[in-house]
């Protein structure tokens, strides 16, 4: 479906790298109409009973402009906007021919995660190259500092000043590109073979581990352990009637009322709050002392 979805929607105007021609495209997007619930769910239903190009078209037409929102959310990456519109204009496509119009939600909450998943695939494949040359400089060392090189190893001094003389470049350059250029990515988690000894290097491993020390657990273990007992000590210190009161009302699940422990004991339920009380008072006495 998606390369004939493509072909159909070739009225629009094309995305290039020119600033011209992606104004054009995003005004071209934002002039097409959001469709209503009715009409979603009429198109859908049509998509999903016939196969009918036509109702994929019309589905992610009135979407564009969310595609074209979310990628301008990623252009801090310093990739194309032109680009991620596109890899984005696949998600939504992707989305459509998945899409439910019988669970409740609209397309575009649905479409979002798909159009994401694009991008970001994208960016995960093309940012290293991205960061190693941003400027017209590093472009230009980029494509040209291998070539310059007359051995191998890292440049000598004299050699940084000739590059950079030759190149047009500054030695900061130079350098900087020499330095990005044999550098080499490093996945952020250990590696799952256990021969491979970069996997010790994972910078996964260099972060603090911010789980409890085995002191600390044993000594909120034993901490749990006294504080128990000594509750334990100071229900069995109160008189019968004090510990079914203390009991009833705070460690059983079914927790009585204090009119239901009134009428039990035969007194008021102002009396069952003040043995309660005095109660919670011996068993406060019991932890300071």
């Amino acid at each position: 479906m998606g390369k004939q979805l493509v072909a159909s929607m070739n009225h629009l105007p094309a995305i290039s790298g020119s600033s011209a021609s992606l104004e054009a495209y995003i005004s071209a997007a934002h002039a097409i109409p959001i469709l209503s619930l009715e009409q979603e769910q009429a198109y859908a239903r049509e998509l999903q009973q016939t196969g009918d190009i036509n109702a994929a078209q019309q589905l992610v037409l009135p979407h564009l402009r969310f595609v074209i929102k979310i990628a301008n959310n990623y252009s801090g990456y310093g990739l194309a906007v032109a680009d991620l519109i596109q890899e984005g204009n696949i998600g939504l496509m992707k989305a459509v021919k998945r899409f439910d119009p019988d669970v409740g939600v609209r397309l575009v909450s649905f479409a979002v995660h798909w159009i994401k998943a694009e991008m970001h695939e994208y960016i995960l494949k093309n940012w290293r190259i991205v960061k190693i040359a941003t400027t017209k400089a590093q472009r230009k060392l980029f494509f040209k500092l291998r070539s310059q090189k007359k051995r191998l190893g890292w440049f000598k001094h004299e050699e940084v000043l000739d590059v950079a003389e030759t190149l047009g470049v500054t030695p900061e350059n130079v350098l900087e590109m020499e330095n990005r250029l044999n550098s080499y990515d490093m996945a952020f988690d250990m590696s799952t073979d256990d021969d491979d000894d970069s996997a010790y290097q994972a910078p996964a491993l260099t972060l603090a581990n911010e789980s409890p020390s085995p002191e600390l657990l044993l000594e909120h273990k034993t901490s749990q352990q006294q504080t128990q007992e000594t509750l334990m000590q100071a229900l069995n210190d109160l008189d019968d009637r004090s510990r079914q009161i203390v009991s009833r009302r705070w460690l059983t699940d079914n927790k009585s009322t204090l009119h239901e422990l009134a009428d039990e004991f035969g007194v008021s339920a102002e009396r069952i709050r003040q043995i309660e009380k005095n109660a919670f008072n011996k068993i406060k006495n019991q932890f300071v002392a």
